[in-house]
């Protein structure tokens, strides 16, 4: 089982608060960083404000060397197709190859209210979903010196010199994910290296693995093609005290994570949480780190989970 580390930066964090999480993921080896890309906090006062995700993750590409970057997911309302093609070809040519693109569809109305940002109604936010996946792997594939062109419905291309490349050929593996019963594992079928199921209960983990599994047969695709992921909140412990007084910093109760997470808990009660997860076919897992400060608890995961599962 692989694991990874993930934030929610719109909830309160400054670039150096990303950086500090980024740096000690990659030394107790974790195999990926990832954060939101929303502008709006949840909850809270999400001071000092919102950071740029792209950006974000340009500026982590130059101040890390091994560990995997990447998005959780970038929302498709909030970039053209182009420029987001650009953007992530450039982060990942800064970091060497070590990006992975998660994109959807976008969901949370408030944020686009409040920065400008067009929210279309559902079944547009997947057209355009869908419309954004065919340009960008359209022009990364696109052979240098040939250009790109497409027409869909909301999005057109004309004579793109489809530059510049990522250093990853064809292109930065692509996560999408989601509860959707039909479209979305289509689209996964279609686009992704990897789906992913946040926030859910193993018997519905299970039910969109096995649709997602079924449109990669009908694709034509080998099985082994998909990486099967899953997201659950972090709040472990050495002992019941440490792990009431994490749940109190993120403003959660014990008894509610103990019915959502696997991930709650002493070590040895979070190794034996996961392990139907994993006869399930979770093979990744990406740890929900909603307290940034403690840097004390991704290093205590690492060294009683990790090093048992990875």
């Amino acid at each position: 089982m692989d694991f990874r580390a993930f934030v929610e930066p719109q909830q309160g964090a400054s670039y150096a608060d990303q950086l500090a999480v980024a740096r000690a993921a990659e030394a107790l080896g974790y195999s990926a960083f990832f954060r939101s890309d929303h502008y709006v906090a949840m909850s809270g006062d999400g001071l000092p404000g919102p950071t740029d995700s792209w950006v974000t993750l340009a500026g982590l590409a130059r101040e890390t060397t091994s560990i995997r970057l990447g998005t959780m997911v970038t929302s498709a309302t909030f970039r053209h197709p182009g420029p987001l093609a650009i953007s992530v070809a450039q982060v990942d040519e800064m970091s060497g190859g070590r990006v992975d693109l998660g994109l959807g569809a976008g969901w949370f109305e408030k944020e686009h209210q409040a920065y400008a940002i067009p929210f279309p109604p559902l079944g547009e936010r997947f057209e355009r979903l869908e419309e954004q996946l065919d340009i960008l792997t359209g022009l990364w594939r696109t052979p240098v010196g040939e250009s790109f062109d497409y027409t869909g419905t909301h999005y057109s291309v004309s004579d793109s010199p489809a530059l510049p490349k990522p250093h990853q050929q064809p292109g930065p593996p692509i996560i999408i994910g989601g509860k959707g019963k039909k479209r979305t594992p289509d689209l996964a079928a279609r686009f992704a290296d990897e789906f992913n199921v946040p926030f859910s209960p193993l018997a519905e983990i299970t039910t969109q693995f096995d649709r997602v599994q079924e449109a990669v047969a009908a694709a034509g695709r080998a099985p082994d093609s998909m990486t099967y992921s899953a997201c659950f909140v972090l709040c472990a412990g050495r002992d019941d005290a440490e792990v009431a007084r994490r749940a109190a910093a993120i403003g959660r109760e014990v008894d509610e994570l103990h019915t959502n997470t696997p991930l709650v808990g002493t070590p040895a009660q979070i190794v034996d949480k996961l392990s139907p997860y994993l006869d399930a076919g979770v093979q990744r897992v990406y740890l929900q780190v909603l307290d940034m400060s403690d840097l004390d608890h991704l290093e205590l995961f690492a060294e009683g989970v990790m090093r048992q599962l990875a």
